[in-house]
C-alpha cells in the first residue's frame, strides 16, 4: 500500500502543477513567435547606419593623419629652399589641395582633402591640417 501511494503521489505531481506550468510556457512562447524577426527587421537599419557612420569616422582620421603628414613635408621643404607644394602633393591624400604661404621668417603649409564617404546619405566631410617651420639659415629663400 506504501507503494502505491508513492506511485500516486509522483504521478499526481507530473501532472499537477509542473504540467500546468509548462503548458503555459508553450502557449506564451506561441505569442512571441517572431518577435526576434521584427525586432532585427527594426534595429537593423539603424545598426548599418552607425557601422557607415564608424567607418567614416575612421577613414577621416586616416585622411586627417595624411594631410598632417603632407603639410609637415610641405613647410619642411619650403623651409629648405624647395618647392613645398610639390613636395607636400607627393605625401598628400587623393584629391587633397596643398597650399603653402611664407610670412617673414616663417613658412606655413596647409593641406585640405575630402573624406571618402561610405554612405550616400552621410554629409560631406572635409579635413585640413597646418604645418609651420622656421626659415632655414643660409638658403637662398623658401618657394612656396
Amino acid at each position: 500500500m506504501g507503494t502505491a501511494s508513492r506511485q500516486t503521489s509522483a504521478d499526481a505531481g507530473r501532472s499537477g502543477p509542473r504540467a500546468r506550468a509548462a503548458g503555459r510556457v508553450s502557449a506564451r512562447g506561441r505569442g512571441e513567435r517572431g518577435s526576434f524577426t521584427a525586432e532585427l527587421a527594426a534595429g537593423l537599419p539603424a545598426l548599418v547606419l552607425l557601422l557607415l557612420a564608424g567607418l567614416t569616422a575612421v577613414e577621416a582620421v586616416t585622411t586627417r593623419a595624411g594631410c598632417l603628414d603632407a603639410a609637415r613635408e610641405a613647410a619642411l621643404a619650403a623651409a629648405r629652399g624647395e618647392s613645398g607644394s610639390v613636395a607636400g602633393a607627393g605625401h598628400a591624400p587623393t584629391g587633397a589641395t596643398v597650399s603653402v604661404t611664407v610670412s617673414g621668417d616663417r613658412v606655413v603649409a596647409t593641406v585640405r582633402a575630402p573624406v571618402r564617404s561610405l554612405g550616400a546619405r552621410l554629409p560631406r566631410i572635409e579635413v585640413t591640417a597646418t604645418a609651420v617651420a622656421a626659415v632655414e639659415p643660409g638658403t637662398p629663400g623658401p618657394r612656396p
